[in-house]
C-alpha cells in the first residue's frame, strides 16, 4: 500500500491529511448517517462522498473493486426491506408471496442509500491512508497502547496477505479436484473447507508474527519514532469538510421532511 500511496502522490490530496482527522470527519458523517433511516440525508451525503473520491485518487472502477462486497450488500438490503416492510401507502407491486408499497419503497431506498454512505467513507479512508501513518497517529496524537496500535497495523498488513491466501488454497484444491465439480451442496462444503482453511493460516501466520514481534521488542521500554504524525492547515479543512457533509445531510433531510430518527419507527 506505501508504493500504491507513493505513486498517487500529490495528486492525492486525502493521503497528506493526518489519519486522526480523516477518522474524524468520518464518525460524524456516520453519526448523522446512523440516527435517520431517512433517504433525504443519505442521498446527500452519498453525493458529496463520491466528489470527494477524485481527492483520494479514486475512480469508480475502483471503488466498484474495492467496495463491490458493501455496494451489493447495501442493495440486497434495500430490497429486502423494501418487500418485507409493512406496507404503507399505494400498493405498487403485489405478487401474492409479497407486496411493495411507497411507504416500505421509500424506507427500502433509506436503508440501501443509509447503507452505501456509511459504507463508503470507510472504502475512503482505506484507499487514501497508509497503515503505518494511521499507527503513527494513533500511538503518538491518540495515545492509545503500544500493543493495540501494532496489533491494529499487522491486522491491516495481513488484509491483502488473506485474500492472496485464498486465491492459493483455491488453486490447490482445484488441482486435487476439490471444489471445481459436485452438486450445489458438495461446491458449498468445499467452501466452507477452504475457509476453514484460511482461518488455519491466518492463525498461523498471526502466531509467527506476534512471536517476532515480542522477539523484537515491541511494546516494551521506550518508543521512539521515525516519523512524527502531525497535523497541518490541511486537517483543518479536512475536519471541516466532515462537519459540512454532516450538516448538510441532516439539514437537507429536515428542510425535505423525511428526518426519522431510528427509535421512534418509519
Amino acid at each position: 500500500m506505501r508504493q500504491e500511496l507513493n505513486l498517487q502522490g500529490n495528486r492525492a490530496l486525502l493521503t497528506r491529511a493526518n489519519p486522526l482527522s480523516k477518522l474524524a470527519a468520518v464518525f460524524l458523517v456516520t453519526a448523522v448517517l446512523a440516527l435517520s433511516i431517512d433517504w433525504v440525508s443519505a442521498s446527500v451525503a452519498l453525493i458529496l462522498e463520491l466528489l470527494l473520491f477524485p481527492l483520494a485518487g479514486l475512480t469508480l472502477t475502483l471503488l466498484w473493486q474495492r467496495g463491490w462486497p458493501l455496494i451489493l450488500a447495501a442493495t440486497v438490503g434495500g430490497w429486502s426491506t423494501s418487500i418485507l416492510a409493512p406496507d404503507s401507502g399505494k400498493t405498487l407491486i403485489d405478487v401474492g408471496l409479497w407486496t411493495m408499497s411507497e411507504g416500505s419503497l421509500e424506507l427500502g431506498a433509506g436503508f440501501m442509500l443509509r447503507g452505501l454512505a456509511i459504507a463508503l467513507p470507510a472504502v475512503l479512508l482505506m484507499s487514501c491512508t497508509d497503515p503505518t501513518d494511521l499507527a503513527d497517529a494513533l500511538a503518538q496524537k491518540a495515545r492509545l497502547p503500544h500493543r493495540f496500535v501494532l496489533g491494529t497495523l499487522a491486522a491491516m498488513r495481513l488484509v491483502g496477505l488473506l485474500a492472496e491466501e485464498w486465491q492459493t488454497i483455491g488453486m490447490a484444491r482445484r488441482a486435487r479436484g476439490v471444489g471445481s465439480r459436485g452438486s450445489a451442496l458438495q461446491r458449498v462444503k468445499a467452501t466452507l473447507g477452504q475457509s476453514f482453511g484460511l482461518l488455519v493460516q491466518a492463525i498461523r501466520r498471526a502466531s509467527r508474527l506476534a512471536v517476532t514481534m515480542e522477539a523484537r521488542g515491541f511494546g516494551d521500554g521506550t518508543r521512539t519514532w521515525a516519523r512524527e504524525s502531525t497535523y497541518s492547515s490541511l486537517d483543518v479543512w479536512v475536519l471541516g469538510g466532515g462537519v459540512v457533509m454532516a450538516g448538510a445531510a441532516f439539514a437537507a433531510a429536515l428542510w425535505a421532511g423525511t428526518w426519522n430518527m431510528v427509535w421512534l419507527g418509519s
